[in-house]
């Protein structure tokens, strides 16, 4: 059934079983959309999958964090979006429900491919002004067009930086690898960002990106900062059911590190994107994005002195 803008699904099929959104601090909502892929379609399916591989984790407590989301959590359902209208209508719709989502709770977005990232920046730069960006892709998504299409889910960072959405300063990219010309690939550092390539990131893990957590945390400093999660920064050993796979990536370690660690940083919202489901192998994928927004939960929690009571 619909109550608002959102559909709702019964309790088994909430994030983490959590109860529906009432007055809860955090909130989380999917964005069932997928009409900019350039590649393999079936990120709509997402959000049902992410939500389905973290039931495992809904009486768990998180280990490094020592908290549960569960007493602050409310799953807000899907967004109803116009799926067979242009995107600049999708991106509104999107765009609207986030921000009377943001008006109340510090939001955590399902996706849904990379374009809903957009919209969802417009709608926290109204709040909060000019973002920092933490942006985990195997993509730079500069380009200033798509395949001929003038917006997509490889332009949207493009987009943001030129419409002032976020500091170009205050922008960090880590795990981009995948090919493209020197001007897409360099934008973010040549506009006076961080990128941290896949290559960058080889064979560190753990103390060893204590230099480079240091740096993102020193650039970004207090300021209200998004972050974007590909999940095909991933390797596709860790993350084969994504639209778009590329070969060296991530592990799914270094990703963890890195969200706890970035955990201090003045985080407003999050998503997690570009989950496919249909092209998934025992579950791989949306166990990876459910343990990644269950970490980001837990350690935005944590920040507000909760513990687990023992």
């Amino acid at each position: 059934m619909a109550i608002g803008q959102f559909a709702f699904a019964s309790n088994s099929n909430r994030f983490l079983a959590a109860p529906a959104l009432t007055a809860q601090p955090f909130a989380l909502a999917g964005i069932p959309f997928d009409g900019a892929v350039t590649n393999r379609p079936g990120a709509r399916f997402g959000p049902q999958e992410i939500r389905r591989a973290s039931l495992m984790l809904c009486d768990g407590i998180h280990p490094y964090f020592d908290v549960s989301p569960l007493d602050y959590l409310g799953d807000a359902g899907d967004m109803l979006l116009p799926n067979a209208s242009p995107l600049v209508q999708v991106r509104q719709a999107i765009e609207t429900q986030a921000a009377a989502l943001m008006a109340r709770s510090h939001c955590v977005f399902l996706g849904g491919d990379h374009s809903v990232t957009l919209p969802l920046l417009r709608a926290l730069h109204a709040r909060h002004g000019a973002l920092a960006l933490v942006h985990f892709d195997a993509h730079c998504d500069t380009w200033e067009d798509h395949f001929g299409e003038p917006s997509g889910h490889g332009t949207w960072t493009y987009e943001a930086l030129q419409e002032g959405l976020v500091d170009k300063h205050k922008a960090v990219q880590i795990g981009i690898r995948s090919s493209g010309a020197r001007a897409a690939r360099e934008y973010v550092k040549d506009q006076g960002g961080l990128i941290y390539t896949a290559r960058d990131l080889r064979g560190k893990d753990g103390s060893l990106l204590q230099d480079i957590i240091g740096q993102i945390r020193q650039r970004i400093g207090d300021t209200p900062c998004y972050l974007t999660l590909d999940i095909d920064c991933l390797d596709p050993a860790f993350a084969p059911g994504t639209g778009t796979p590329e070969p060296g990536g991530m592990t799914s370690s270094q990703v963890m590190t890195l969200l706890e660690e970035l955990a201090p940083l003045n985080f407003v919202g999050m998503d997690c994107v570009e989950v496919a489901p249909a092209y998934d192998h025992a579950e791989l994928t949306s166990n990876a994005a459910a343990q990644f927004v269950w970490t980001y939960l837990c350690g935005q929690i944590a920040k507000t002195g909760a513990r687990h009571a023992a």
